[in-house]
């Protein structure tokens, strides 16, 4: 008799593939960040993001198995944070994007039933932190100098057409889309318009990006990533340390 899947289940993927594979991208950023501090800082936020991607994975499955074996049309996190990092404002965009988008839903399931009420609670604090890093650092690339406000136009611009499929209803996330889009409109706004930055005119969704990695499909840099990042595990099937 198979066990029918968990409502929950779906909503624990989704939002531990998300914290997997930003961790995975900001990763990327050592030995390459602008300034030391930076790279604590980015490293930081990797491993944060790494930490909630095993407790919501390991309610699903083995977490293992689940971030190194799976094929590229099974992970559903959304696109956004799968885009390369590209330059620091680039990165910075889809660090502002996200991590608004990830505090203010993690804020609203802390006050559910849900079982995912104790991770976003506790995990709430930690992206508190990493949208503050996020905003300061928009502030500090779009009011700067002309070179750095360009780059983060670039970023906002370039960035923006993905950010619609944070709102997608997802199985399992009792939460209020629109409402959810709205509050994250206000806040990404004043931020970039404090930064002597526009936001982004059209729609934030592109011709096909709407839901697209919630349903498995990705953009063509996510499978040359997650060859990169299931490499070793492959490669050594069952080994240990």
């Amino acid at each position: 008799m198979t066990t029918a899947p968990r409502t929950a289940d779906a909503a624990a993927l989704a939002l531990g593939d998300d914290a997997l594979v930003l961790s995975h991208r900001l990763g990327e950023w050592a030995g390459h960040a602008p300034v030391l501090e930076e790279e604590v800082a980015l490293a930081n936020i990797a491993l944060d993001l790494l930490g909630q991607a095993r407790v919501l994975l390991s309610l699903v499955g083995d977490e293992d198995e689940l971030a190194y074996l799976r094929e590229e049309r099974a992970f559903r996190n959304v696109q956004l944070v799968e885009q390369p990092n590209g330059d620091f404002a680039h990165t910075i965009t889809r660090q502002l994007y996200f991590s608004v988008y990830q505090h203010l839903l993690y804020d609203r399931l802390a006050t559910t039933d849900s079982e995912l009420a104790p991770l976003a609670a506790k995990a709430a604090k930690e992206v508190a932190y990493h949208r503050d890093h996020a905003e300061q650092w928009t502030l500090r690339l779009g009011d700067g100098t002309a070179e750095s406000h360009e780059r983060m136009q670039r970023g906002l611009d370039a960035l923006w057409r993905f950010t619609g499929e944070l709102f997608q209803p997802v199985q399992g996330l009792d939460v209020d889309g629109e409402s959810l889009r709205t509050e994250w409109t206000a806040v990404v706004t004043s931020v970039v318009r404090k930064a002597t930055l526009t936001v982004p005119e059209g729609p934030q969704t592109g011709a096909w990006t709407a839901g697209a990695g919630r349903q498995g499909l990705h953009t063509e840099s996510f499978g040359r990533m997650l060859a990169e990042m299931q490499h070793l595990h492959r490669s050594h099937p069952g080994a240990s340390w």
